[in-house]
């Protein structure tokens, strides 16, 4: 990046800068699972598991695209209408599914063409471009604007049906579609242009995903990756299911008397090993998706612990 791009992306971050004491280094911030360096040659590295998406929210000149912005090439799904972005649309996300400790979460929210506008008034983007605390200011102001569902799956309840063999696509696609017919009902008739859900399987997959249920929702509905860029619709209902996830990481934290770190790295091992030292396997397994490897992790270091 030149100077310019930089400086776009200096303060754009600053909310999320963190102390890197490396060479050449000029600034660094952590946000949503991506680490960003900022090196004096101009070099910008992004780095983690969603390093790729965020590097590709820079266009030249160093804008960050927002939710009305003209659709990156690089998303896949459904071939989309002309003008989209402008349009009356329900859109879903989740978020969640990553994470060891707390639920997985889904929100759809539905944004009329009229509403845009107040949307990104409000700063509604992407959640993967705010931080925390800016999400948990502006997701009650996007709740009391616009018609919107909101499904937390409980650890438990996740823990119960993924031992019956259901896959986390399984689980998503049954939120996603709960909660776009919870906004159905909330419109009273009214009907959205598109319903646009951030794809996270192929359609056909997605609706064997749901076959079983009374009511699928199927009129006029898109699928597309890095949607959240696409409507802002999307965008709400992610910032939506994040503030959800984090509220009850809160009230989870509490419980636990242990502040509950995201993700799933070496930190989360170390956590789940205090936990479980000091309450035991189940109430760990009540606060946590008991499948992932972290589990098993936990259980070492806290056998090590006990050894001392």
């Amino acid at each position: 990046m030149d100077a310019v791009q930089m400086k776009k992306l200096i303060d754009h971050y600053e909310g999320s800068k963190v102390v890197r004491n490396a060479p050449g280094v000029v600034f660094a911030a952590k946000t949503g699972g991506t680490s960003i360096t900022a090196y004096k040659s101009g070099k910008v590295m992004f780095q983690g598991a969603a390093g790729a998406a965020e590097a590709a929210k820079w266009t030249s000149g160093g804008a960050v695209a927002g939710p009305s912005a003209k659709p990156k090439s690089s998303a896949k799904g459904d071939r989309l209408p002309d003008g989209l972005a402008r349009m009356s649309v329900i859109g879903s996300d989740e978020t969640g599914t990553g994470d060891f400790f707390g639920p997985v979460t889904v929100a759809a929210c539905y944004v009329p063409a009229e509403g845009i506008a107040l949307a990104e008034e409000l700063g509604v983007k992407d959640s993967k471009m705010l931080t925390d605390p800016l999400m948990r200011r502006i997701g009650p102001q996007i709740k009391a604007a616009f018609p919107n569902s909101v499904l937390v799956l409980p650890n438990g309840k996740y823990n119960t049906v993924q031992a019956k063999g259901w896959s986390q696509g399984k689980i998503k696609a049954l939120l996603h579609n709960q909660a776009i017919r919870h906004v159905l009902r909330k419109l009273d008739g009214r009907k959205p242009d598109y319903i646009l859900i951030d794809q996270f399987a192929e359609r056909g997959i997605y609706y064997r995903h749901i076959s079983g249920e009374q009511d699928i929702v199927r009129e006029n509905v898109l699928f597309s990756t890095k949607a959240e860029n696409l409507h802002a619709s999307v965008a709400c209902a992610s910032i939506l299911a994040r503030v959800a996830f984090l509220e009850e990481m809160d009230r989870l934290s509490e419980e636990a008397g242990v502040t509950l770190p995201k993700g799933a790295g070496k930190p989360v091992d170390e956590a789940a090993a205090k936990i479980l030292l000091a309450k035991g396997d189940d109430f760990l397994a009540s606060i946590t998706k008991k499948h992932f490897a972290n589990t098993n992790k936990a259980a070492a270091l806290a056998s090590k612990k006990r050894g001392r």
